[in-house]
């Protein structure tokens, strides 16, 4: 792995992506990250994109550092106001150390003391502001890491142009088994049910995927709650259901259960998509696999496998595929190297708007390739570094407020 610098003295702030294949040790990483800042007498913010991973995050982080003095807290949108507002006021006058949340911590109302490293992790599940809104919490000395294990397309393309450093987990832990990757038609959804029982039977257990809660009137998706009463009439009292609308108890109870192994099949939405580490989960089946993106699909998939046992993904599809959604299935199908993904992502979905929020597509700006010309972007990549000229970056500010009329340009004639 590239080695990452802190240099909280430096005027330039650090802006890295740390990429590493699910289940990697990014996490491990930004701990250690975060132990260096602290004892630099500075704050830091983890975020993560759900409740339930920036949970696991908190409880790792109070065992890592249970014999340090440092002061930890959670903050996400459920916390009750009397907690939040002490919460805020030990941010602003320095008493925490570390802030671990969701989407919640880059709120208007929230103020540090002195905010040195803003981790984020799982960071395409963020908005473009959202990350910079996080960021300027800690104004120009306020380093910035964000963590990913398949980078969206439009963050490789910032990463080749210069704008972040790129550093990666190349290996995952010796005991780790590359999972096996099948498709089937769902017409065939009926042949998986002896297998699943003999998995059961060897004390394995397994996720069940759907991407929609109800069943819809518009849309030809299956729903977790019909697939619940099916599958619990094939396995009864043993399987969980969880979705985004339960409540939070609600779903750690689930959790809990499937993790005391009370229950073997966890249906689910792509709710347990991130972060969740379930280490005697050894199948995971998708429904309408055809309807995920790739990134999504890999995330999913790295829900299992993540003990010594050999993880399998069973992807389940429909007829009348579209010729995109083959090309995904195969990649896959062939391959579990997550920076692999990424880049095949990239030539399936386009690079994105470089300059703005759009998140994938081929923009009208006259850009370079950046898949064809690859070898170019590197080539000024490691020119713009060399040059020693000290720019005024205040006097090229109207050029970024074109860009935000963008729409209204005719850059044909420009």
């Amino acid at each position: 792995m590239n080695e990452i610098d802190f240099d909280l003295k430096s005027k330039k702030r650090m802006f890295r992506i740390l990429q590493g294949d699910v289940g990697s040790g990014k996490t491990i990483v930004s701990l250690l990250a975060i132990s260096n800042i602290i004892e630099s007498n500075y704050q830091c913010a983890l975020m993560g994109p759900t409740e339930i991973l920036a949970n696991q995050h908190y409880e790792l982080a109070k065992k890592i550092y249970e014999d340090t003095d440092f002061k930890i807290a959670f903050l996400s949108g459920k916390t009750d106001i009397k907690k939040r507002k002490e919460i805020l006021e030990n941010l602003k006058n320095g008493s925490i150390d570390i802030i671990i949340g969701t989407h919640a911590l880059f709120q208007k109302k929230i103020e540090f003391k002195n905010l040195g490293l803003a981790i984020i992790d799982e960071q395409h599940k963020f908005g473009v502001k959202q990350r910079s809104d996080l960021a300027d919490k800690g104004g120009d000395n306020c380093d910035v890491l964000l963590m990913s294990a398949t980078p969206i397309p439009r963050t490789m393309m910032m990463s080749l142009y210069g704008d972040m450093d790129v550093s990666k987990i190349t290996e995952k832990p010796s005991n780790r088994k590359k999972i096996l990757t099948l498709s089937k038609p769902e017409k065939k959804i009926k042949e998986l049910y002896p297998y699943i029982k003999k998995l059961i039977k060897e004390q394995n257990q397994i996720f069940w995927v759907c991407p929609l809660i109800e069943e819809s009137s518009f849309l030809d998706y299956s729903s977790v709650k019909n697939k619940y009463d099916i599958i619990n009439d094939k396995f009864p009292n043993d399987v969980g259901l969880i979705h985004g609308a339960l409540d939070k108890n609600e779903k750690e109870i689930v959790l809990k259960k499937f993790l005391k192994r009370e229950v073997s099949i966890l249906v689910s939405t792509t709710v347990i998509e991130v972060g969740i580490d379930f280490p005697n989960a050894s199948l995971i089946v998708i429904e309408n696999a055809n309807k995920f993106g790739l990134a999504q699909l890999h995330q999913l998939r790295g829900r299992v496998g993540r003990g010594n046992k050999q993880g399998s993904c069973i992807l389940l599809f429909k007829d009348g595929l579209s010729k995109n959604a083959i090309k995904r299935i195969k990649i896959l199908k062939e391959s579990d190297d997550g920076f692999f993904i990424a880049e095949e992502d990239l030539r399936l979905r386009g690079f994105g708007d470089l300059i703005g929020y759009q998140q994938s597509g081929v923009k009208n700006f006259r850009f370079a390739d950046p898949v064809i010309h690859e070898d170019l972007f590197k080539l000024a990549e490691k020119y713009i570094k060399n040059i020693q000229v000290n720019i005024n970056q205040k006097k090229y500010s109207f050029l970024l407020k074109l860009f935000d009329r963008a729409e209204i340009i005719n850059v044909e004639k420009i």
